[in-house]
C-alpha cells in the first residue's frame, strides 16, 4: 500500500505552494488580518479560479469533484501560510450540502459556493458548552411547511463575511438543518476578533426568521448522526491546516537555530535546542500520519470517521500548543515581538486548540470509542 501522496496530489500541494508564496505571502497575510473581517476578495476570486472553493463539489454542480484527501491536501498548504480566508467554512458549508441536501437543493446552493459567489459557513454552537446533539437548543416553531427561527448561534466561523448558513435546529424531538441566507429577514451577524487576527468568528441572530421549505436539508434520516459527522469533517479540517502550520513553525525555527550566533557558534549546535527540534518533527508526523487516516476514513471508511477524527484532533492539539510555545522559546525575547512570524503561529495554536473540540475533549472521545 502506497502511504504517499498521489502525482495528483502533489501537484496540487506545489502549486497551492507557489500560489500563496506569490499571491499571500506573509506580509500579505499581515495586510488581510488587520482588516475589518481578514478577508479579500480579489485573493478568494483568485482561488475560485483555481478550483479550491469547490475541490469536494461534485463537477456537475461546478466543482472539481475531488476527495477529503485531496481537501486535507490543500488546507496544509494554507495552514502553512496561515491564509486569513473562509475556505474551511465554505468547503464545510459545501459538504453538508453535498451529504445531506436534495439534487434540487444541490442545484441551487453548490455553484455559487464553488464559484466563490456565496461564501458558506456553519453555524452549530450555542450558548451551553457542550459539542454536539445535546448542545442545540434553537427551536423550530412550524409554520406551514417551513419553520420560524428565533435564537443566536455562538462562536461562528467568518460570521461576518458569510452569505449561506447551515444551521441546526430542532424540530420536537428531531434535529434539522436549515440553510439561512445573510439576507433573509431578521438575520443579523456580528465578527469578533479573535487572538488569532487570521480568523473572525462571530454570533449569527436570527429574529423570528422564517425558513422556507425547501430550504430545509431533505438528506438526514438521523439529524443527530449527520450533526456528529458535521463535527468530525470540521475537526479533520481544521487539523489540515493545524499541520501545515505546525511544520512551517518548525521550519521557520529551525532556520532561526542554523541563523542565531551565540557563543561563536549556531545555537542549533546545542542539545538544548537540537532535541525540542527534533520532537517537533516528530510531532508533526505523527499528527500528518493521523490526520490524512482520518482524511480517508471521510469517503472510505464512515464507521472508523469518529474515532479516527478523535485520535487526529487531540493529538494535534496537544503538539501544535508544544510546538507554537517552543517555537516562540527558541527565539529568546525576539519571539514574542510583533515583528516575528513565529508568534503568528503561536497565536493559530491557541486559537485552533478548542475548535470543534480540544484535546481532552477528543481524548475522552478515543475512550469512550474503544480507542483504548
Amino acid at each position: 500500500m502506497n502511504f504517499g501522496l498521489t502525482d495528483e496530489q502533489q501537484i496540487l500541494s506545489n502549486v497551492a505552494r507557489r500560489f500563496l508564496d506569490e499571491r499571500a505571502p506573509m506580509s500579505t497575510v499581515r495586510d488581510v488580518m488587520e482588516s475589518p473581517e481578514a478577508f479579500d476578495d480579489k485573493l478568494w476570486s483568485a482561488m475560485a479560479e483555481l478550483g479550491w472553493l469547490g475541490l469536494i463539489i461534485d463537477d456537475e454542480y461546478g466543482g472539481v469533484g475531488l476527495g477529503w484527501v485531496d481537501l486535507a491536501v490543500l488546507l496544509e498548504e494554507t495552514g502553512r501560510g496561515l491564509l486569513p480566508a473562509p475556505l474551511i467554512s465554505t468547503s464545510l458549508a459545501a459538504a453538508a450540502i453535498s451529504d445531506f441536501g436534495s439534487a434540487d437543493q444541490k442545484g441551487r446552493y453548490l455553484p455559487s459556493l464553488a464559484d466563490g459567489s456565496a461564501i458558506g459557513t456553519l453555524a452549530l454552537l450555542e450558548d451551553g458548552d457542550v459539542l454536539g446533539p445535546d448542545g442545540i437548543a434553537l427551536a423550530g416553531v412550524k409554520e406551514g411547511g417551513g419553520y420560524r427561527l428565533s435564537g443566536s448561534k455562538r462562536f461562528v466561523h467568518d460570521a461576518g463575511v458569510a452569505t449561506l448558513f447551515i444551521v441546526p435546529f430542532r424540530a420536537g424531538s428531531e434535529i434539522l438543518f436549515a440553510v439561512v441566507q445573510s439576507s433573509a429577514e431578521g438575520v443579523s451577524s456580528q465578527s469578533r476578533r479573535t487572538m488569532d487576527e487570521t480568523k473572525r468568528m462571530g454570533d449569527l441572530t436570527l429574529d423570528n426568521v422564517l425558513v422556507a421549505p425547501d430550504d430545509v436539508l431533505a438528506g438526514p434520516a438521523d439529524g443527530a448522526v449527520a450533526l456528529a459527522r458535521l463535527f468530525d469533517l470540521a475537526a479533520v479540517a481544521v487539523t489540515a491546516e493545524m499541520i501545515g502550520a505546525m511544520d512551517r513553525a518548525r521550519e521557520i525555527t529551525t532556520q532561526y537555530a542554523k541563523d542565531r550566533i551565540q557563543f561563536g557558534a549556531p545555537i542549533g549546535k546545542y542539545q538544548g535546542v537540537k532535541h525540542p527540534l527534533a520532537e517537533m518533527y516528530v510531532d508533526v508526523e505523527t499528527s500528518r500520519s493521523l490526520l490524512y487516516y482520518a482524511a480517508w476514513c471521510v469517503g472510505e471508511k464512515p464507521d472508523g470517521l469518529p474515532l479516527a477524527t478523535a485520535r487526529a484532533k487531540a493529538y494535534a492539539s496537544e503538539a501544535f500548543t508544544r510546538i507554537g510555545t517552543d517555537g516562540v522559546q527558541l527565539h529568546g525575547a525576539i519571539g514574542f515581538t510583533a515583528e516575528y512570524d513565529i508568534q503568528l503561529y503561536l497565536k493559530r495554536s491557541k486559537w485552533a486548540l478548542p475548535a470543534f473540540g480540544d484535546a481532552e475533549f477528543h481524548y475522552e472521545r478515543v475512550s469512550s470509542l474503544g480507542g483504548y
